[in-house]
């Protein structure tokens, strides 16, 4: 089966295709695809997502699926919005 490992941050973008017996995890495509030794981001804080869906590392995938290593949010959702609308209105 055919699966795609993603991560992007701040502009950059790595897709990785790869291809995995059936009835593989996460956690095979993540190491198939070796995304993990080039990012710069520590392990332990990173999570998954299959097609923007929270999943553990051993979640089974299915032909197609896309893979996405994510890390955590910077600030919460909220404050954001609230950021981006003072900066709208040229408040700062």
């Amino acid at each position: 089966m055919k699966v795609e490992v993603a991560w992007i941050e701040d502009g950059i973008e790595a897709r990785v295709g790869v291809v995995l017996e059936p009835g593989a995890c996460v956690a095979d495509a993540i190491a198939r695809s070796g995304l993990l030794d080039r990012i710069a981001a520590p392990g332990a804080t990173l999570g998954f997502a299959v097609f923007g869906r929270r999943v553990d590392v051993d979640a089974p995938l299915a032909d197609g699926d896309r893979v996405e290593i994510t890390r955590p949010l910077r600030c919460a959702p909220g404050l954001a919005r609230q950021r981006a609308a003072k900066r709208h209105r040229g408040l700062r």
